[in-house]
Protein backbone atom coordinates (compact mmCIF):
# COMPACT_ATOMS: atom_id res chain seq x y z
CA UNK A 1 0.00 0.00 0.00
CA UNK A 2 1.12 3.30 -1.01
CA UNK A 3 1.15 4.61 2.76
CA UNK A 4 3.98 2.41 3.77
CA UNK A 5 6.09 3.33 0.52
CA UNK A 6 9.58 3.46 1.60
CA UNK A 7 10.19 6.08 -1.06
CA UNK A 8 8.06 8.48 1.28
CA UNK A 9 10.98 7.82 4.22
CA UNK A 10 13.54 9.09 1.50
CA UNK A 11 11.87 11.98 0.72
CA UNK A 12 11.15 13.40 4.22
CA UNK A 13 14.52 12.10 5.89
CA UNK A 14 16.46 15.56 5.55
CA UNK A 15 13.46 16.99 7.42
CA UNK A 16 12.96 14.43 9.87
CA UNK A 17 17.01 14.45 10.77
CA UNK A 18 16.56 18.17 10.80
CA UNK A 19 13.92 17.92 13.19
CA UNK A 20 15.52 15.40 15.66
CA UNK A 21 18.64 17.84 15.56
CA UNK A 22 16.29 20.77 15.79
CA UNK A 23 14.56 18.92 19.32
CA UNK A 24 17.57 17.95 20.96
CA UNK A 25 19.61 21.30 20.27
CA UNK A 26 16.38 23.30 21.79
CA UNK A 27 16.28 21.03 24.68
CA UNK A 28 19.94 21.15 25.25
CA UNK A 29 20.69 24.69 25.28
CA UNK A 30 17.52 25.43 27.18
CA UNK A 31 18.24 23.32 30.17
CA UNK A 32 21.85 25.00 29.83
CA UNK A 33 20.65 28.47 30.06
CA UNK A 34 17.88 27.45 32.51
CA UNK A 35 21.43 26.97 35.09
CA UNK A 36 22.35 30.45 34.44
CA UNK A 37 20.84 33.38 36.29
CA UNK A 38 20.80 36.61 34.97
CA UNK A 39 22.72 39.36 36.63
CA UNK A 40 19.45 41.60 36.95
CA UNK A 41 17.42 39.00 38.71
CA UNK A 42 14.26 39.71 36.55
CA UNK A 43 11.82 36.20 36.79
CA UNK A 44 10.34 35.53 32.88
CA UNK A 45 7.18 36.90 34.20
CA UNK A 46 8.62 39.89 35.40
CA UNK A 47 10.25 40.60 32.00
CA UNK A 48 7.51 40.04 30.17
CA UNK A 49 5.68 42.75 32.00
CA UNK A 50 8.54 45.01 31.56
CA UNK A 51 8.61 44.13 27.66
CA UNK A 52 4.67 44.64 27.42
CA UNK A 53 5.23 48.37 29.38
CA UNK A 54 7.72 49.18 27.22
CA UNK A 55 5.46 49.25 23.99
CA UNK A 56 2.54 51.03 25.70
CA UNK A 57 0.84 47.47 26.25
CA UNK A 58 -1.36 47.23 29.73
CA UNK A 59 -4.47 44.83 28.78
CA UNK A 60 -2.32 41.46 28.53
CA UNK A 61 -2.05 39.54 31.38
CA UNK A 62 0.67 37.24 32.04
CA UNK A 63 -0.22 33.96 34.08
CA UNK A 64 1.42 31.04 34.81
CA UNK A 65 1.01 27.20 32.76
CA UNK A 66 1.95 23.80 33.50
CA UNK A 67 4.18 21.18 31.33
CA UNK A 68 7.68 22.42 30.26
CA UNK A 69 8.62 24.72 27.02
CA UNK A 70 4.79 25.05 26.68
CA UNK A 71 4.97 28.70 26.61
CA UNK A 72 2.45 30.72 23.80
CA UNK A 73 0.27 33.42 23.75
CA UNK A 74 -3.15 33.63 23.08
CA UNK A 75 -4.43 36.46 21.24
CA UNK A 76 -8.39 35.41 21.96
CA UNK A 77 -7.95 36.33 25.87
CA UNK A 78 -4.56 38.39 25.04
CA UNK A 79 -3.27 36.28 27.51
CA UNK A 80 0.52 35.18 27.54
CA UNK A 81 1.13 31.74 29.65
CA UNK A 82 4.49 31.27 30.87
CA UNK A 83 5.95 27.51 31.58
CA UNK A 84 6.60 27.09 35.29
CA UNK A 85 10.19 26.83 34.70
CA UNK A 86 9.61 30.17 32.93
CA UNK A 87 7.10 32.01 34.56
CA UNK A 88 9.35 32.22 37.75
CA UNK A 89 12.70 31.44 37.21
CA UNK A 90 15.63 34.20 36.90
CA UNK A 91 17.75 32.29 34.69
CA UNK A 92 18.52 33.49 30.65
CA UNK A 93 16.57 31.05 29.14
CA UNK A 94 12.98 31.59 31.26
CA UNK A 95 13.83 35.72 30.22
CA UNK A 96 14.73 34.89 26.65
CA UNK A 97 11.38 32.45 26.33
CA UNK A 98 9.05 34.86 28.24
CA UNK A 99 10.31 38.08 25.96
CA UNK A 100 9.63 35.99 22.41
CA UNK A 101 6.63 35.47 23.90
CA UNK A 102 5.77 39.20 24.63
CA UNK A 103 7.09 39.52 21.27
CA UNK A 104 3.62 37.69 19.83
CA UNK A 105 1.36 39.78 22.11
CA UNK A 106 3.14 43.28 20.91
CA UNK A 107 2.93 42.14 16.88
CA UNK A 108 -0.59 41.48 18.02
CA UNK A 109 -1.08 44.88 19.44
CA UNK A 110 0.51 46.44 16.59
CA UNK A 111 -1.29 44.52 13.75
CA UNK A 112 1.63 42.36 12.38
CA UNK A 113 0.37 41.60 9.24
CA UNK A 114 2.24 37.81 9.26
CA UNK A 115 0.70 37.15 13.05
CA UNK A 116 -2.89 37.91 11.62
CA UNK A 117 -2.31 35.49 8.46
CA UNK A 118 -1.19 33.20 10.89
CA UNK A 119 -4.54 33.17 13.07
CA UNK A 120 -6.78 33.57 10.20
CA UNK A 121 -5.47 29.81 8.84
CA UNK A 122 -5.25 28.30 12.09
CA UNK A 123 -9.12 26.91 11.96
CA UNK A 124 -8.68 25.21 8.47
CA UNK A 125 -5.13 23.97 9.31
CA UNK A 126 -5.83 21.93 12.19
CA UNK A 127 -8.93 20.65 9.87
CA UNK A 128 -6.57 20.02 6.42
CA UNK A 129 -3.45 18.80 8.94
CA UNK A 130 -5.47 16.24 10.74
CA UNK A 131 -7.43 14.49 7.54
CA UNK A 132 -5.45 14.92 4.36
CA UNK A 133 -3.64 11.91 4.62
CA UNK A 134 -6.70 10.00 5.09
CA UNK A 135 -8.37 11.76 2.11
CA UNK A 136 -5.47 11.02 0.17
CA UNK A 137 -5.46 7.21 1.19
CA UNK A 138 -9.15 6.85 0.18
CA UNK A 139 -8.44 8.45 -3.10
CA UNK A 140 -5.99 5.84 -3.73
CA UNK A 141 -7.56 2.83 -2.41
CA UNK A 142 -10.89 3.85 -4.12
CA UNK A 143 -9.06 5.05 -7.57
CA UNK A 144 -10.67 8.40 -7.34
CA UNK A 145 -7.68 11.28 -8.60
CA UNK A 146 -10.31 14.04 -7.20
CA UNK A 147 -10.22 13.09 -3.76
CA UNK A 148 -6.86 12.84 -4.07
CA UNK A 149 -6.13 16.26 -5.62
CA UNK A 150 -7.96 17.46 -2.70
CA UNK A 151 -6.01 15.56 -0.33
CA UNK A 152 -2.75 17.26 -1.79
CA UNK A 153 -4.70 20.49 -1.57
CA UNK A 154 -5.29 19.80 2.34
CA UNK A 155 -1.84 19.05 2.80
CA UNK A 156 -0.55 21.93 0.52
CA UNK A 157 -2.54 24.38 3.46
CA UNK A 158 -0.44 22.97 6.19
CA UNK A 159 2.57 23.57 4.20
CA UNK A 160 1.57 27.42 3.68
CA UNK A 161 0.66 27.72 7.33
CA UNK A 162 4.15 26.25 8.48
CA UNK A 163 5.74 28.67 5.74
CA UNK A 164 3.83 31.85 7.13
CA UNK A 165 5.34 31.06 10.93
CA UNK A 166 8.42 31.55 10.00
CA UNK A 167 8.70 35.03 9.82
CA UNK A 168 6.25 35.29 12.69
CA UNK A 169 8.52 33.30 15.20
CA UNK A 170 11.36 35.56 13.35
CA UNK A 171 10.13 38.25 14.22
CA UNK A 172 8.78 38.11 17.60
CA UNK A 173 12.71 36.54 18.97
CA UNK A 174 14.08 39.47 17.16
CA UNK A 175 11.70 41.92 18.90
CA UNK A 176 12.45 39.94 22.17
CA UNK A 177 16.71 40.31 21.37
CA UNK A 178 16.22 43.74 20.97
CA UNK A 179 14.11 44.55 24.12
CA UNK A 180 16.16 42.55 25.97
CA UNK A 181 19.11 45.00 26.04
CA UNK A 182 16.38 47.95 25.75
CA UNK A 183 14.52 47.46 28.59
CA UNK A 184 17.93 46.57 30.53
CA UNK A 185 16.62 43.22 31.16
CA UNK A 186 19.47 41.30 30.54
CA UNK A 187 23.47 42.93 29.99
CA UNK A 188 24.95 42.47 26.11
CA UNK A 189 26.90 39.26 26.74
CA UNK A 190 23.75 38.13 28.36
CA UNK A 191 21.35 38.83 25.36
CA UNK A 192 23.22 36.66 23.22
CA UNK A 193 23.27 33.55 25.44
CA UNK A 194 19.36 34.04 25.60
CA UNK A 195 19.21 34.72 22.15
CA UNK A 196 20.78 31.14 21.47
CA UNK A 197 17.74 29.83 23.16
CA UNK A 198 15.79 31.47 20.82
CA UNK A 199 17.85 30.45 17.42
CA UNK A 200 17.61 26.74 18.59
CA UNK A 201 13.42 26.76 19.32
CA UNK A 202 13.42 28.76 15.96
CA UNK A 203 15.27 26.02 14.39
CA UNK A 204 12.24 23.40 15.37
CA UNK A 205 9.92 26.21 13.30
CA UNK A 206 12.59 25.62 10.16
CA UNK A 207 12.45 21.68 10.52
CA UNK A 208 8.77 21.76 10.53
CA UNK A 209 8.19 23.76 7.83
CA UNK A 210 10.72 21.56 5.40
CA UNK A 211 9.12 18.21 6.53
CA UNK A 212 5.73 19.71 5.33
CA UNK A 213 7.12 20.91 1.73
CA UNK A 214 8.90 17.53 1.56
CA UNK A 215 5.95 15.72 2.10
CA UNK A 216 3.78 17.72 0.11
CA UNK A 217 7.29 16.72 -2.70
CA UNK A 218 5.78 12.90 -1.70
CA UNK A 219 2.61 13.27 -2.59
CA UNK A 220 2.76 15.14 -5.73
CA UNK A 221 5.85 13.02 -7.11
CA UNK A 222 3.22 9.96 -6.34
CA UNK A 223 0.42 11.39 -8.68
CA UNK A 224 3.28 11.94 -11.51
CA UNK A 225 3.36 16.12 -10.82
CA UNK A 226 6.90 15.89 -10.40
CA UNK A 227 10.15 13.44 -11.35
CA UNK A 228 8.43 12.42 -14.60
CA UNK A 229 6.72 9.32 -12.78
CA UNK A 230 2.61 8.53 -14.27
Amino acid sequence: MFYFDPVYFIFILPGLGLALFATFLTKSTFSKYSKVKSSKGFTGAEAAFEMLKRSGIGDVKVEPVRGRLTDHYDPTSKTLRLSEDVYSSTSLAAIGVACHEAGHAIQHAHGYVMLGFRTALVPATSFCSSLYAWVIMFGFFFSAPKLILIGVAMCAMAVVFSIVTLPVEWDASARAKLAMVDVSLLSPEECEEAGKVLNAAFLTYLASAITAVLTLLYYLYRLGLIGGRR
